[in-house]
């Protein structure tokens, strides 16, 4: 790794840790409209995916997969959205959305649609064990 490894504290205000990978940090967005995952780099001063090494892109992409898999496992959903925008939080992050026809932000993005609805204690703890689980 390249040094201590810290989450933004935006990240870290809107999610819950679900898992770590061979790279990346698996994070559970707060958003209860939508199954919600974000793969954070364990690479400290990246914000393109460009900064990481041949290798650790091989990696990420694997655990973009991974989560994709996942997600379409445990929610059946119409598409998997994948971004890694970086305009507001710039430390590395990819964003694994699944999108079903008809969710709060149907057919646009996720970003900037409504207002997130935070997970009440049950559900959080429920699709906690549930993307824990998958990962493995």
């Amino acid at each position: 790794m390249n040094g201590p490894f810290h989450i933004d504290p935006r990240l870290d205000a809107d999610t819950h840790p679900v898992a770590d990978l061979a790279l990346c940090r698996a994070l559970l967005m707060d958003d209860a409209r939508f199954p919600w995952l974000i793969l954070v780099p364990r690479r400290d001063a990246m914000s393109e995916i460009s900064d990481l090494s041949a290798d650790d892109r091989s990696v990420l992409w694997d655990e973009i997969m991974r989560a994709s898999d996942l997600l379409t496992r445990e929610f059946s959903p119409t598409k998997i959205n994948i971004g890694a925008l970086g305009n507001i939080v710039r430390q590395l992050h990819v964003h694994v959305v699944a999108r079903t026809e008809g969710d709060a932000a149907w057919p646009g993005p996720v970003w900037g649609a409504g207002t997130a609805e935070r997970y009440d204690p049950a559900g959080l703890a429920a699709i906690r064990q549930r993307m824990e689980t998958g990962f493995g």
